[in-house]
């Protein structure tokens, strides 16, 4: 593989890493959002805000994790089969897959993208009593799809290596 390659390789492995290993702990947040929540209603002082701080924060949490569980291997496979091929079979089945997923990952994009520019542009508010704008958490929720489309390549590309028989570390 070309030097170039190998270090988009690199960064974008480095960076999914370090932006997965913060977003772990946003589980933490929400947890504390749902636990003041609970503690509100028990003293009969609901805030209105917490429910729906805590959807971003799942959100958040599930699109910025989305490129490291990738990288790491620790999203779901059906293993029955794909456990017992040989390297290279499993190389050649996860480039066909990588494809598909960057092409559906392209599409995310694009109409992350425009929602996103849409919650900007026309100062988009959620439909509830709290009424938070819906631009920030679209912009995460926009460019932890373009994480995963960017680690999608890097596996592709390491994919390939593998399969040429010169895998990338």
């Amino acid at each position: 593989m070309p030097d170039v390659i190998k270090s988009y390789v690199r960064f974008v492995d480095t960076f999914n890493r370090r932006v997965g290993i913060v977003a772990m702990y946003l589980i933490f947040a929400m947890f504390a959002i749902l636990l003041y929540s609970s503690l509100s209603k028990a003293f009969r002082l609901p805030a209105n805000w917490t429910l729906e701080s805590a959807q971003f924060t799942m959100a958040a949490y599930y699109m910025l994790g989305g490129a490291f569980a990738m990288q790491t291997g620790d999203h779901v496979r059906m293993d029955l089969f794909y456990g017992t091929w040989s390297v290279r079979k499993r190389a050649i089945f996860d480039i066909v897959t990588s494809i598909a997923l960057i092409v559906f990952l392209g599409f995310m994009l694009y109409g992350g993208i425009s929602s996103t520019t849409y919650a900007i542009q026309f100062r988009e508010k959620s439909f509830t009593a709290w009424a938070p704008y819906m631009a920030p958490i679209k912009i995460v929720m926009t460019f932890g799809v373009f994480m995963m489309l960017a680690q999608s390549l890097s596996s592709l590309f390491k994919d390939i290596a593998e399969l040429r028989g010169r895998p990338i570390a």
